[in-house]
C-alpha cells in the first residue's frame, strides 16, 4: 500500500502513474486520473498511445465504409491532455522491466519509413496497461496478407478507401465486373462483423445516389457474412440472434453459419466445408486475443489468449504496480467461473472504478473490487437496431427499432460525456446536426 506522504517515484518528483493505450479505457482513465490528481499536483500522469488521435472503437466499422467521418469527432490526445492536466507520449510499447519500472516504447516511424521518434524508455511508479484487444487470426494461412482488419483507426480507414476506390474502379471499367470483384466477405458474425455488414449495405446504396450509377447495389454488390458457429452473435442472448438474422436476411447479406474458414486467397476465402466464397475485399472480424508481446511480459501471468491476468482490484496477480484494465485483462468475474467479456461497456466500468482505486492506493486506503454490470447488448443495424436491456426492475427487455437505434447512440453519447463534460456534448450534437444538412452522408475521399 502507497502512503499519502509517498509521493516521491524513482526519479524523486510526484508518483508517475502511466497508462498505456488510450483507447474506450485508457483515455476515460487518464482524464479522470487527471481532473482527479493531476489538476490538484498529487500525481503525475501520463498517457500513451501509438496514434494521435482517438476514436470510440465500436464506431470503426462506420469509419470502414465512409459513413462516419472520424475526423469531426475524434479526440486529439495532445489537446484533450493540456485541458484535463495529464501529459501524452505517442508510442507503441514492446517491453517491460519490472525490476527498474520501465516501459520500453518503440520508435515512431512515418509513412516513409523515416524515424520521428528514437526508441525511448519510460519510468512509472504505477502502470496500467490498456492496450485493447486484436482479431484473433488462429494461424489461417493467407490471412494476414488478403484480409482486412478493423482493430485501429488507420486500418478502417484503410478498409474505406479500398472500398471507395473499388466503386470508383467499376464506375468506369467498360469491362464486365469479374466474379467478386464488388463482393466484401467478413469472416465473424458477432457485433463487428454484423454491423459491418448492415452498414456496407447502406454504404452501396448511397454511393449510387453520388453518381456511381453504373454499380447496381442489388446485382453487382454482394455482401457475405461468414461464421463458424451455429449462429450470428454467438455470444448474445437467442431472440437477439433471431431479430438480427431476420434483419440480414431483409438487407439480402449472404449468412454462413457453421462454416470455419481454413484459407483466404487473393480471389475470396475457403471454408472447411470446401466452399469458396469470392470477394475482392475480405475483412476479419472473428475471434479476439491481446496483443502477442503480453505473452509472458517479463514475467507477467497471462492466459491464452495473451490477456493479462489481474485480481478482482484490476491489479496484475504477480506484481503489485501493475495494472490492466480492458481487452488486454483477465478479470474474475463475480459469481461467475467466467472472465468479464471483452467489451466496451467493461472497460468504461473498469476505466471508473480504477481511478478510484488509484486515488485511494495513493492515500493509504483500500481498493474496491470490481463488479462487472451488464446492461445489456445493442447491435446497431444500419436504417434500424436491436438489443436487449438489462435492469433491476423489468429483467432482460427486447427492444427493436427506433427506441434501439436512439439508446445505442447514447452509448456514445455516454463516452463523450465522460471525457468531454455536458455543455461540450450538447455544442458538437448541435454542430452534428447542422452537418447533417450541408455536408455528404458518405465520406467521399
Amino acid at each position: 500500500m502507497i502512503a499519502a506522504s509517498a509521493k516521491a517515484g524513482q526519479t524523486g518528483s510526484l508518483h508517475h502513474i502511466v497508462i498505456v493505450g488510450g483507447g474506450a479505457g485508457g483515455l476515460v482513465l487518464a482524464t479522470k486520473l487527471g481532473n482527479r490528481l493531476g489538476r490538484r499536483k498529487l500525481a503525475r500522469i501520463t498517457l500513451i498511445d501509438t496514434s494521435l488521435t482517438h476514436v470510440w472503437k465500436p464506431l470503426l466499422h462506420e469509419v470502414a465504409v465512409g459513413t462516419l467521418d472520424s475526423h469531426k469527432d475524434d479526440v486529439i490526445y495532445l489537446g484533450h491532455a493540456k485541458s484535463h492536466h495529464f501529459s501524452f507520449q505517442q508510442g507503441r510499447m514492446d517491453g517491460l522491466d519490472r525490476a527498474k519500472r520501465e516501459v520500453m516504447l518503440a520508435p515512431v516511424i512515418d509513412f516513409e519509413g523515416h524515424e520521428i521518434i528514437p526508441r525511448r524508455t519510460m519510468s512509472y511508479d504505477t502502470l496500467v496497461v490498456a492496450i485493447g484487444g486484436i482479431c484473433n487470426d488462429f494461424g489461417t494461412p493467407g490471412v494476414k496478407e488478403h484480409c482486412q482488419f478493423l482493430d485501429t483507426h488507420e486500418q478502417a480507414e484503410h478498409v474505406q478507401r479500398r472500398l471507395l476506390n473499388s466503386c470508383m474502379r467499376a464506375q468506369i471499367q467498360q469491362a464486365p465486373l469479374s466474379e467478386g470483384q464488388l463482393h466484401v466477405a467478413i469472416v465473424g458474425a458477432g457485433a463487428t462483423g454484423v454491423e459491418l455488414a448492415a452498414e456496407l449495405h447502406k454504404a452501396a446504396r448511397q454511393m449510387v445516389a453520388y453518381g456511381l450509377d453504373r454499380i447496381d447495389p442489388e446485382r453487382d454488390v454482394k455482401i457475405s457474412l461468414v461464421e463458424a458457429g451455429a449462429t450470428v452473435l454467438p455470444a448474445l442472448p437467442e431472440r437477439l440472434q433471431k431479430a438480427t438474422q431476420k434483419e440480414l436476411e431483409r438487407l439480402k447479406v449472404q449468412v454462413f453459419t457453421n462454416e470455419r474458414v481454413v484459407e483466404a486467397t487473393e480471389k475470396g476465402i475457403r471454408t472447411h466445408s470446401g466452399r469458396f466464397i469470392p470477394a475482392e475485399l475480405k475483412v476479419w472480424a472473428a475471434g479476439v486475443k491481446a496483443p502477442d508481446f503480453l505473452q509472458g511480459l517479463d514475467g507477467l501471468a497471462t492466459n491464452r489468449g495473451n490477456q493479462l491476468l489481474v485480481d478482482s482490484t484490476l491489479k496484475a496477480t504477480n506484481d503489485d504496480n501493475i495494472f490492466a484494465i480492458g481487452d488486454c485483462a483477465s478479470c474474475p468475474q463475480t459469481g461467475s467461473d467466467k472472465p468479464v467479456p471483452p467489451r466496451a461497456q467493461a472497460a468504461y466500468q473498469q476505466a471508473i472504478l480504477l481511478a478510484k482505486n488509484l486515488a485511494a492506493r495513493l492515500q493509504g486506503r483500500p481498493m474496491r473490487p470490481f463488479v462487472y454490470r451488464d446492461y445489456g447488448s445493442l447491435i446497431s443495424l444500419s436504417y434500424s437496431s436491436v438489443g436487449s436491456l438489462m435492469g433491476n426492475l423489468l429483467g432482460t427487455v427486447m427492444i427493436e427499432g427506433f427506441f434501439a437505434r436512439l439508446t445505442y447512440l447514447s452509448l456514445y453519447k455516454k463516452h463523450q460525456l465522460a471525457l468531454h463534460g455536458l455543455v461540450w456534448v450538447m455544442l458538437v450534437t448541435l454542430i452534428n446536426l447542422i452537418r447533417l444538412k450541408t455536408e455528404p452522408r458518405l465520406k467521399l475521399h
